[in-house]
């Protein structure tokens, strides 16, 4: 994406605000992506994170690490499912207001 906008790694690495030598390690896949890292090169390129490692039906595959020096692995399907569950949770959440709101509804209608 980065050869696409026609930005050199210099360009990106200040875009992310690090170093040229840092950002080149990250696309030769020699360090780690925090998700905070890979959720801001998605803003920079004004897409979803999902839609980020998605891109032009490519497979990729995230190391993804936290301050605690844990590191998950995460593929596009791991994403996808992830995302996936957390819309199922936000339509359950959505749902349970709806009722909610009829129950309300239904105890002003009989006043």
């Amino acid at each position: 994406m980065r050869e696409i906008n026609q930005w050199s790694q210099e360009e990106m690495a200040e875009k992310l605000e690090m170093s040229p030598t840092g950002y080149a390690k990250i696309e030769h896949g020699k360090t780690n992506l925090t998700l905070d890292k890979l959720k801001q090169i998605a803003q920079i390129f004004n897409i979803d994170v999902v839609e980020l490692i998605t891109k032009n039906d490519r497979s990729f595959f995230f190391s993804v690490c936290d301050n605690t020096n844990n590191t998950t692995y995460i593929g596009v399907n791991d994403i996808l499912a992830m995302e996936n569950e957390k819309l199922k949770l936000l339509l359950e959440a959505k749902e349970n207001e709806i009722t909610a709101l009829k129950e309300v509804i239904e105890l002003l209608k009989t006043k």
